[in-house]
């Protein structure tokens, strides 16, 4: 196990959702990794429900440009910047360094490059969102790494050089005993922190 200047080294996951992430921080080695806490963080403040789905006006309809969008899209990035970075703080000021982090998306698609304005409407609130994330670490002096939820088991098997079904009874075996829920998201969330110690952020 690494140390830097007396903190044990960590990795933190997120699993980027609209308006709210999954986080999971992990540390131990790279055989034997340990879940030190799992929690859900805002990424949008509650109190205004429509910053969820800042580009949505209702279901599936596209809210128009202007001074509204423009406002919730800019109070999205204050709070969840803030949020985030928040979080990642807390982690930093106790007993564990951070040293990067891993980014679980649904998708990476550019949404100017989607026809279908349901599809790219939510494609812009996943660049948002995913955007929060990536910018509050950056300001913790942690560096991210991406992978897309179809795409992170595939991944996490050529990296940890184990099979997928092995993998996915690891992420259910290490959440175990940890506070609170422990569904697709966490073990998405996990396995990003784990691929991050493993790859040692380089």
């Amino acid at each position: 196990m690494r140390k830097s200047q007396g903190r044990t080294s960590a990795a933190v996951g997120f699993t980027v959702k609209s308006g709210w992430a999954s986080v999971v921080l992990l540390t131990g080695s790279v055989a034997s990794p340990r879940v030190v806490n799992s929690c859900r963080v805002e990424l949008s403040d509650p109190a205004i429900p429509a910053a969820r789905q800042p580009y949505h006006a209702r279901f599936a309809t596209a809210r128009s440009a202007g001074p509204e969008l423009s406002q919730l899209v800019a109070g999205v990035r204050r709070f969840g910047r803030k949020s985030v970075s928040g979080l990642i703080r807390q982690y930093q000021a106790g007993e564990h360094h951070v040293f990067g982090a891993g980014v679980v998306v649904g998708s990476l698609i550019d949404p100017k490059s989607i026809a279908n304005d349901h599809i790219r409407i939510h494609a812009f609130e996943g660049q948002l969102f995913r955007g929060v994330v990536q910018d509050a670490a950056s300001r913790c002096n942690v560096r991210c790494s991406i992978w897309r939820e179809r795409d992170l088991y595939s991944s996490a098997a050529a990296v940890l050089k184990q099979p997928e079904q092995t993998l996915r009874d690891d992420m259910k075996a290490i959440g175990v005993g940890v506070e609170g829920s422990w569904r697709a998201e966490q073990k998405m969330a996990a396995l990003a922190a784990w691929l991050v110690l493993a790859t040692g952020q380089v």
